[in-house]
């Protein structure tokens, strides 16, 4: 029995807070690793919207069943492609710009080894490092060029050369998943045409964006259902603007 006055000392407490640190630390991983599937998810999204307006737009104008999946078809193809080329162009820039500024912290780290080794003491001591310990810690990262080059485009620039990415994998994945995404309101028009083939399309469209939706909310972590019946709200007005604009062309003569 413990003395009178004082808490019996269990577990209890110290488990929950592992059980809490543990889920913290799953959180943060889950975070981090979620870009790439969140740009799949935001490709498959644009690839949705984008094609199931053009495919109901043409619908809208009542043309022959070949006409739209020709349409829906073209649209799936020039979407992919602009967006992956976008993508690759963009992530390219950056790239290049990054090592550019890369190189040019060699360069002067080179030219000015004390400048840049008194620079990088001057940061560590700014974290709250003793000044001893932050020239000791600045010696033995200028000691190793590729080291000091790393350290000090992360520590000054805020560049870390392993998350640079790849331009080919980011425009690849940006087709793929626009094409998928692209894909769905297209189906119905391959298989059959007419009323069928539009309610076929507006049911496919409206299933894959709720599914979107909720994926996008468990990422961001919002409310998966609110997140859903917005972008099935968003979808579906997009369709009715294409569809109004296509019945209204039929209707003058625009075919």
């Amino acid at each position: 029995m413990p003395p009178s006055g004082l808490t019996p000392v269990t577990r209890t407490t110290t488990d929950e807070h592992c059980v809490a640190d543990e889920h913290r630390v799953a959180e943060r991983h889950r975070a981090v690793q979620g870009g790439a599937a969140r740009a799949a998810v935001f490709g498959i999204s644009d690839g949705l919207v984008t094609n199931v307006s053009l495919i109901v737009g043409m619908a809208g104008a009542h043309p022959a069943a070949a006409v739209v999946r020709l349409a829906g078809l073209a649209g799936l193809a020039a979407g992919a492609c602009s967006m992956a080329i976008g993508e690759y162009v963009s992530m390219r820039a950056q790239r290049e710009l990054l090592e550019r500024e890369i190189d040019k912290e060699r360069r002067e780290i080179q030219r000015f080894p004390e400048a840049e080794h008194r620079e990088l003491a001057g940061i560590y001591q700014s974290r709250g490092i003793a000044a001893d310990l932050a020239h000791q810690l600045a010696t033995a990262v200028m000691s190793d060029e590729d080291l000091a080059v790393e350290t000090h485009a992360r520590e000054e620039l805020g560049i870390d050369r392993s998350s640079l990415g790849s331009a080919v994998s980011a425009g690849a994945s940006s087709f793929a998943s626009f094409a998928l995404g692209a894909a769905v309101p297209l189906v119905p028009w391959l298989v059959t045409s007419g009323t069928t083939a539009v309610v076929a399309t507006v049911v496919a469209a409206g299933v894959l964006a709720i599914v979107v939706g909720m994926v996008l909310g468990i990422f961001t972590g919002r409310s998966p259902l609110r997140s859903a019946l917005r972008q099935l709200a968003l979808s579906a007005v997009a369709a009715a603007i294409a569809f109004g604009v296509g019945s209204a062309a039929s209707g003058a003569g625009i075919r």
